[in-house]
């Protein structure tokens, strides 16, 4: 029996497969689409099963290949870049691909963990798993939206387990091939190794210089929650982030401090950090407006209720394990 990871290349999918290695599960089936070759890398360290693409694992899929033999699918792959404007291909690649494994899922009664992503509710402030919170800002929230209201129809009827994890800012290791979607934290360190300074966004949409705030999600904690919910059977779609919104400001700091102790210097606060220029502040980009979450927060409610207890990393703490990974 194999356990299906897709986008198991990628950042969130690697991290996975690891955690499985972890569990002793080694009959794993990687699925991706190695288009953007250097990917491989994040399971050099990994054991499994086999790798497919992701469209020849589909049409296996579509062919019976893997009637029988499935223990469960953990599906991570997606088009991630929010300011993509192909539509279609958007649709295709994460709605419809979605709904195609879903759909066997329930017939071969095999239980199905997704990402969905907080990019549901738009530009709202409140963070809930209801309906009337959620209007995405563009076609990649649409996207996972969209795939949500279909397991919500599904959900009283299902014949097999469906959870979907709706994933805040993640950053942590295996994030390198992300490029420009790679988190803020990401770049934040190496903009700091290579220029001597990290830059920010100005005030915007109400907010000072830096102070608009994301809930940041250590990429340790997101796997915790899916192999909990992979033990425990639970259905429903859930909020995967903190519970606490903290700000760029925060997160920078916790950054450029943690690059100074791995060099020997002391901790300085976020006042002399902008004083001496190592922080510095850029104009918000007009692209990005209207398009812009300037505040995240998870309501993690309905995760404590479905019984997941465990507390989640502060940035300071999941900065210091990140920098000292990154820096390896």
């Amino acid at each position: 029996m194999y356990y299906i990871v897709t986008g198991a290349c990628g950042f969130i999918g690697a991290n996975l497969v690891k955690a499985l290695n972890e569990r002793g599960i080694t009959e794993i089936i990687a699925v991706d689409n190695l288009a953007q070759a250097d990917k491989f890398s994040n399971l050099t360290d990994c054991e499994i099963a086999d790798y497919l693409d992701q469209q020849e694992f589909i049409d296996m899929i579509t062919h019976g290949h893997f009637d029988g033999h499935l223990e469960a699918v953990l599906h991570q792959g997606a088009c991630s870049d929010t300011m993509e404007t192909d539509g279609r291909y958007m649709m295709a690649n994460n709605y419809r691909y979605s709904l195609s494994l879903l759909n066997h899922c329930q017939e071969q009664e095999v239980p199905f963990l997704y990402a969905s992503s907080a990019s549901v509710y738009g530009g709202g402030n409140v963070f809930r798993e209801q309906r009337e919170f959620e209007a995405p800002l563009n076609v990649y929230g649409y996207s996972k939206f969209l795939f949500d209201q279909v397991v919500r129809r599904r959900l009283a009827s299902a014949e097999a387990q469906i959870t979907g994890f709706r994933y805040f800012n993640v950053y942590g290791p295996r994030e390198q091939h992300k490029g420009r979607m790679a988190s803020v934290a990401f770049h934040h360190f190496n903009q700091y190794r290579s220029q001597g300074k990290v830059k920010l966004f100005e005030g915007f949409d109400g907010y000072a210089n830096g102070e608009q705030k994301r809930d940041f999600v250590y990429v340790a904690d997101v796997v915790h929650v899916n192999m909990a919910f992979l033990e425990s059977g639970v259905s429903g779609i859930y909020n995967l982030g903190t519970g606490r919104a903290q700000s760029f400001n925060e997160l920078a700091v916790a950054t450029v401090n943690a690059c100074r102790a791995l060099d020997g210097l002391p901790a300085l606060p976020l006042a002399e950090l902008v004083a001496q220029g190592t922080i510095e502040y850029v104009a918000f980009p007009d692209a990005l407006k209207g398009k812009y979450q300037s505040f995240t927060e998870a309501d993690l409610t309905q995760l404590r209720r479905a019984g997941y207890e465990n507390e989640f990393a502060e940035v300071a703490e999941g900065i210091i394990d990140y920098i000292r990974w990154l820096n390896q």
